[in-house]
């Protein structure tokens, strides 16, 4: 059975200024977000994911295009008539009011019945596992704290589609990383679809069903952090996530999808094809740093020596300047007990087992 669309953006254009100075902030850009997913629009800033993630909550208008919630078209339905939240990245709570106040005020401006306000500020303060701060004021209580009361504020009318605008940003690491995890939780036991904006890399991999990754108003890649990760479709989207070695080389055979690449630092190696391409002539080539492995020199694979090592706890990271000119990076798991690590000034090979290499779109 097919799984049903909760948010559908159909070819959105959306362009701020005029004339010269006219930016195309969003560029017809479609979109389907699934029910009950944790969806992740993920890019630099200025690529669009904001005005996008605005799009959907009714703050901004496109200049052409639909923007769907549940095969309805609302883009010309202001804020307050969208089945929609926003968790902003400042907040926006009352330092006034006490947390419990925080949460029920969205239910009072709806009318609601006392008791079912009670009763819903209720499960919501036991869903953000806050009982015990209930009574105390915003103003009192620390930025994790004042993060969960404004997602307990945004969940507590039963939104369809809950909007999240980097509302991690502002914590310190340790609590932003805890943060995720509480996200994550929180979205599968609501059962709402979230959908959430971020700059961030391994935030968005950590935590998302599916992540679109942006630049300069357009989506360039959708899928799953380890289709993102593995099998990114082009120069940019590798670039942008995570660390990644490129190379070059020609083409010299293809055959179950994969192709036999000559660099032009010498080696041959067997490269994954992306699906739909057939390459021939030059192509470029990326590797993941924890794909490459060092070896003793003369036995093969790319030459160089060791520039840079960096040792960072779990991994150690091996900056190896190949005797082309180009930089490889190779990330290795420290094993306690186990000494594989190389010296600064080391000469080196680098071998890239087959597969590991993946060719690129452009």
């Amino acid at each position: 059975m097919a799984e049903r669309t909760a948010v559908e953006a159909r070819r959105i254009t959306r362009i701020f200024g005029s004339g010269t100075a006219a930016v195309k902030a969003l560029d017809d850009v479609s979109v389907e977000i699934r029910a009950n997913e944790f969806f992740t629009l993920l890019g630099p800033s200025g690529c669009g994911k904001t005005t996008l993630l605005r799009m959907i909550a009714g703050f901004e208008f496109p200049d052409a295009g639909e923007i769907l919630l549940d095969g309805a078209d609302i883009a010309a339905l202001p804020p307050y008539r969208r089945p929609v939240n926003t968790v902003f990245q400042n907040y926006a709570l009352f330092p006034h009011l006490t947390v419990r106040q925080n949460i029920a005020f969205g239910l009072e401006m709806l009318g609601r019945a006392r008791a079912k306000i009670d009763a819903r500020v209720n499960e919501m303060l036991r869903l953000v596992r806050m009982e015990e701060l209930g009574d105390r004021r915003c103003d009192q209580i620390s930025g994790g704290q004042q993060q969960r009361v404004a997602l307990a504020r945004a969940l507590a009318p039963e939104p369809r589609v809950l909007l999240l605008d980097e509302p991690l940003s502002a914590l310190d690491y340790k609590l932003r990383k805890e943060m995720q995890v509480e996200l994550k939780r929180m979205q599968h036991q609501t059962g709402i679809t979230f959908v959430f904006v971020t700059h961030d890399q391994e935030e968005a991999l950590t935590m998302s069903d599916r992540v679109a990754v942006m630049s300069r108003g357009k989506i360039l890649q959708i899928g799953d952090a380890r289709e993102i990760y593995e099998h990114p479709v082009n120069r940019f989207v590798a670039d942008f996530i995570g660390e990644s070695n490129f190379l070059s080389g020609t083409v010299a055979a293809v055959h179950d999808g994969r192709a036999e690449v000559r660099l032009d630092d010498g080696p041959v190696i067997m490269a994954e094809v992306p699906r739909g391409l057939t390459p021939t002539g030059r192509v470029s080539l990326v590797v993941r740093p924890e794909h490459g492995e060092l070896a003793p020199p003369g036995g093969g694979g790319l030459a160089g020596t060791v520039e840079t090592v960096i040792y960072s706890g779990t991994d150690t990271h091996h900056r190896v300047r190949l005797d082309g000119g180009g930089l490889f990076i190779v990330r290795s798991q420290n094993r306690r007990g186990v000494a594989g690590g190389r010296a600064e000034g080391e000469r080196v090979a680098i071998r890239v087992p087959d597969g590991a290499a993946q060719i690129l779109r452009d």
